[in-house]
């Protein structure tokens, strides 16, 4: 399957300042296959698990001289690694301390050589030891978008059609229905790479729905990995009900049992390290960086995919497949998530992105802006509505009081359009609104 980040490494693989490129992301969402479909563009690939080979660990803790780490490594898997022909791959990197330690050096004293570093659970052994600032370079991915969903089921064709529907303001009916349906397999279907392969080579929806509830039985076993004994309790309450409250702000006391929020705060933190969830913070909007005037103590929460988050609920993906338009007008909550995954999808993979929401609070009345988006250096409100109509409220009022803002995105289950400062688009083309 074809990966938007493909170009972003070959980007890497062709410049000439480039540094080690660390990997980063959640169990699952497709890193080590990536970095394998790259190695292909090499004249040789050397990839060094640290969790099956044990004693590669031991080489980076001699010293972390990169000529001599090498040699090692060269001996130990019998191949010959050679600069400026051979891509070296460090997965499962998170088992090997020193190995993170080390890439500054490869930085340093061996620049030629191609290094990729990758692993699960990477970002608590990050926080443990830092990382070498400046002297390595990060990506990051997640779960396959809907254009990737496209490309990967060989319905590409329909990516130029989209993008013309910023530039026409216009699509044939049935083309939109058609996007529709598809749209409707990808909220089901989620955008795990193991689930987007079974659909499309099997289209066997039930099979993807024994994946999807193995990934979610893997992301409860990782619990005893990263969390203490008494946290577990804790961090399995917020991972089943934390899917049940997307689209509404986090409060602590909407968690059922007796947790109050001193237990609960850091075990959601330790969910959201572990790449399981992504906070989408309130903030003014009256300015940027909109990340200047974020309220941390009001957030909404993002599941890190949205077939994964229906599966703990025990939901059924399927009506996605056989009724897309009922679902999209009367699942806003699911409808707003996806949003939110495609947001996270299309942003710089170079950065660890950031959402963020506008609210307001009143006596007369409550107004809420789903997400908020800077494109060509202007804040824009988006607000995702289940159904094709919808007063818009919120936003109007949004607009009306930052007048910085030039107009406003609503996508939703109808066709295109513009009435004044609001422009409408189909759900499905979140993730080409910058594009």
């Amino acid at each position: 399957m074809k990966r938007l980040v493909e170009n972003k490494l070959d980007e890497w693989k062709r410049n000439k300042r480039r540094k080690p490129l660390l990997i980063r992301g959640a169990r699952q969402v497709g890193k080590t296959y990536i970095v394998r479909q790259f190695g292909k563009k090499f004249k040789s690939f050397s990839e060094i698990n640290f969790e099956l080979l044990h004693d590669a660990r031991d080489i980076f803790k001699a010293d972390l001289k990169p000529d001599r780490i090498i040699r090692d490594l060269s001996l130990l898997t019998e191949t010959t690694i050679v600069s400026g022909e051979t891509l070296l791959f460090l997965d499962e990197i998170q088992e090997a301390p020193e190995a993170i330690k080390a890439l500054r050096y490869f930085f340093e004293f061996m620049p030629e050589l191609h290094v990729i570093a990758a692993g699960s659970l990477l970002e608590f052994q990050i926080e443990k030891i830092g990382v070498p600032v400046g002297r390595i370079s990060m990506m990051y991915m997640y779960p396959l978008s809907f254009r990737e969903f496209l490309t990967a089921g060989r319905n590409d064709k329909y990516l130029p059609v989209i993008d013309g529907i910023f530039k026409n303001r216009n699509i044939n009916p049935a083309i939109h229905n058609r996007l529709l349906r598809l749209l409707g397999e990808y909220i089901a279907v989620g955008g795990m790479p193991e689930a987007v392969h079974c659909w499309i080579e099997a289209n066997d929806f039930q099979e993807c729905s024994l994946i999807h509830k193995s990934l979610v039985e893997t992301y409860r076993q990782d619990f005893y990995k990263y969390a203490k004994k008494h946290q577990i309790k804790y961090i399995d309450r917020l991972f089943n009900e934390i899917p049940n409250m997307l689209g509404r702000k986090f409060k602590f006391s909407s968690i059922s049992g007796e947790c109050r929020k001193r237990e609960l705060d850091p075990a959601l933190d330790l969910l959201h390290k572990a790449g399981i969830i992504h906070k989408a913070y309130h903030t003014s909007g009256n300015g940027l960086p909109l990340a200047a005037e974020i309220n941390h103590n009001l957030f909404k929460i993002i599941f890190l995919d949205i077939a994964l988050s229906q599966t703990v609920l025990n939901m059924k993906n399927t009506q996605w497949i056989l009724n897309p338009l009922e679902q999209v007008i009367n699942k806003g909550a699911i409808a707003e998530a996806f949003a939110g995954q495609e947001l996270i999808a299309g942003s710089n993979a170079a950065i660890k992105p950031q959402l963020f929401y506008w609210h307001r609070e009143a006596r007369s009345s409550n107004a809420e802006v789903d997400y908020l988006a800077v494109i060509k250096d202007a804040i824009i409100p988006i607000e995702i509505k289940s159904g094709k109509e919808g007063t818009l409220k919120s936003m109007k009022l949004f607009l009306e009081k930052h007048q910085h803002s030039p107009y406003g995105i609503r996508f939703y289950g109808g066709m295109p359009n513009i009435v004044d400062n609001i422009r409408s688009f189909p759900l499905y083309c979140v993730a080409f609104m910058s594009a």
